[in-house]
């Protein structure tokens, strides 16, 4: 059963104020050249801090708005390997874990 719009929301603002908190939030919007991407989490032109930002939270926002919410999400895993050794992005991570666990 997919989850409800509220809990997903839930936790994207959850996971926007905890990089906002830790200094992972850019102010600045993205060259518009970073948009021009081609590997899986944009990693030819973006920070992985800067795709959870710029890319993941707005298709999730759209996703919910659009009431077709994807069926699994499994971006902790990646955000694990980008944050390895980060102790600031812990709790960043247990979010991501969280929101995937939602699907």
């Amino acid at each position: 059963m997919p989850p409800d719009s509220k809990s997903v929301l839930s936790q994207i603002a959850s996971i926007e104020a905890e990089m906002q908190r830790i200094g992972f939030w850019q102010a600045g919007p993205l060259k518009p050249e970073q948009y021009q991407f081609s590997e899986a989490f944009a990693m030819d032109s973006m920070a992985f801090s800067q795709w959870l930002q710029f890319i993941f939270i707005p298709r999730v926002k759209d996703s919910v708005a659009s009431g077709k919410l994807p069926s699994k999400s499994q971006v902790a895993a990646q955000a694990v390997r980008e944050f390895d050794g980060q102790q600031e992005a812990s709790h960043l991570v247990s979010l991501l874990s969280e929101f995937d666990a939602l699907f």
